[in-house]
């Protein structure tokens, strides 16, 4: 059976998956119909950034697998770096 990594379409070079991260902060807020989740992982300096229609139990101190794309958000006029999440999952 294939992997997650396996079935992965050439079109998506710049998907990238990471397995076992461990979740430091969890954000969730409400923005028109979608609740916006934002996670924080161990040693890592850059905000996870997903939407979803319902709120969702807190993945603080969780293991996660995540696949998600390097984005930029301008922010009061300075470029943020941010990972747009496309799947997360509890370990």
């Amino acid at each position: 059976m294939k992997t997650t990594l396996d079935k992965k379409p050439k079109e998506h070079d710049a998907l990238i998956h990471s397995e076992a991260l461990t979740v430091v902060s969890h954000i969730q807020r409400e923005q028109d119909d979608w609740v916006i989740n934002t996670i924080m992982i161990n040693e890592l300096n850059v905000p996870f950034k997903y939407k979803r229609k319902k709120m969702y139990k807190s993945l603080v101190k969780s293991q996660v697998n995540i696949s998600y794309y390097c984005a930029t958000e301008t922010i009061a006029g300075f470029d943020i770096e941010v990972m747009n999440v496309v799947r997360i999952k509890r370990c």
